[in-house]
């Protein structure tokens, strides 16, 4: 369920009203969740990347080759959990 304006809406009841605009606004409607979608994925994936930086440089991570990078990728997916 969302919360839009302190009215409570399920998702179901959200397609039907978007079902009930002229289609050049479902599809304006779509590309505009979509960007937001890729927007939030990259702040997220800039913000691991952030994070992936101060624990290498606090010593919490270990450099690793190419080779050795994909040996321990390996070595993780072939044994059993």
């Amino acid at each position: 369920m969302a919360i839009v304006n302190e009215l409570t809406i399920t998702l179901a009841e959200a397609i039907e009203i978007v079902e009930q605009l002229p289609v050049e606004q479902q599809d304006m409607l779509l590309q505009i969740v979509r960007s937001r979608q890729i927007e939030r994925r990259r702040d997220e994936i800039a913000q691991n990347g952030r994070e992936a930086i101060a624990a290498y440089r606090a010593g919490e991570l270990k450099a690793y080759t190419a080779a050795e990078a994909i040996a321990e990728l390996s070595n993780i997916l072939d044994s059993p959990e």
